[in-house]
């Protein structure tokens, strides 16, 4: 009896106690599996993420020694400075005044009429030397300079009677020089009258009105309004004898009437109406 009893408890107890082992071996297999899956995957995404950065690093550790390159190959490149172009008060404010002469004329007539003329036409603009008179040399007043160039002008002013017509034309850039020069007149004109021809306040109608109404002698004024009252027939040419550009003035911006454009389109149209046509006018340049 003590045998089997004993042989059946130690069975039990090793069963039992094999069981227990079993138990204990399993349960903390289970736990560390059930510890282990989520520290796998943070490990996994905290991989991942390391080697996202890693690659993005190598990226731009790639691009930027390029783009220096790039910034290194600007600086080093000289910039290129835009020249200026030169104005006409830049180049007449560094030249000493030269007085002009009946070859500038010719020449700005020239080169106007070259791609608006043929050849032959071209020839019969040239004017002759004996259509000028002689040009100031820059010591002359307007008066001291109109009484050399018009000695007998006191016989011609009387005899001049044609109404809508002067004797004298000066040609100058602008307003203020005309309402100027008739001021340094009275020099020379003595009895003789004379005429303000510009646009500033004055209409066309309102000139050839007063062209109209009485004698007049000499006529001071811009070319654009001179080619209107001719187009209007208010001013005619029929008595005209002397042509005077106030060719040497220069105005603030150092520039001759003939450097300001619609001023020198004017003349030339004035001149081709029939001055260059005919050496009956006499032109000088002041």
């Amino acid at each position: 009896m003590g045998d089997d009893l004993g042989e059946e408890w130690w069975k039990q107890e090793d069963g039992s106690e094999a069981e227990e082992e079993t138990e204990q071996q399993t349960q903390p297999t289970e736990k560390t599996n059930t510890r282990t899956k989520p520290e796998k995957r943070k490990r996994a995404t905290e991989k991942t993420v390391k080697a996202k950065k890693k690659k993005n690093n190598e990226q731009k550790e790639c691009i930027l020694p390029e783009k220096k390159e790039t910034e290194d190959e600007k600086s080093a490149k000289p910039k290129r400075k835009r020249k200026k172009k030169k104005t006409i008060t830049d180049v007449l404010a560094t030249s000493k005044p030269k007085p002009g002469c009946p070859a500038d004329l010719q020449k700005l007539i020239t080169e106007y009429f070259s791609d608006k003329r043929s050849v032959i036409e071209q020839e019969e603009l040239k004017l002759q030397d004996s259509c000028f008179l002689s040009s100031n040399d820059l010591t002359h007043s307007v008066s001291s300079y109109l009484k050399q160039v018009c000695p007998k002008w006191s016989k011609m002013q009387k005899q001049h009677t044609a109404k809508g017509s002067v004797v004298l034309l000066i040609i100058c850039s602008s307003a203020l020089r005309t309402i100027e020069l008739i001021k340094q007149l009275t020099a020379f004109k003595g009895e003789a009258k004379a005429i303000k021809l510009f646009a500033k306040h004055i209409k066309v109608e309102e000139q050839v009105k007063l062209l109209q109404k009485g004698v007049t002698h000499i006529g001071v004024g811009t070319p654009g309004r001179i080619n209107a009252l001719i187009e209007k027939e208010g001013l005619s040419l029929c008595a005209l004898k002397y042509l005077v550009l106030d060719w040497n003035w220069r105005d603030q911006k150092l520039r001759r009437m003939v450097d300001i454009p619609e001023v020198k389109v004017g003349l030339m149209k004035l001149l081709e109406s029939g001055i260059l046509t005919s050496c009956k006018v006499k032109i000088g340049l002041f």
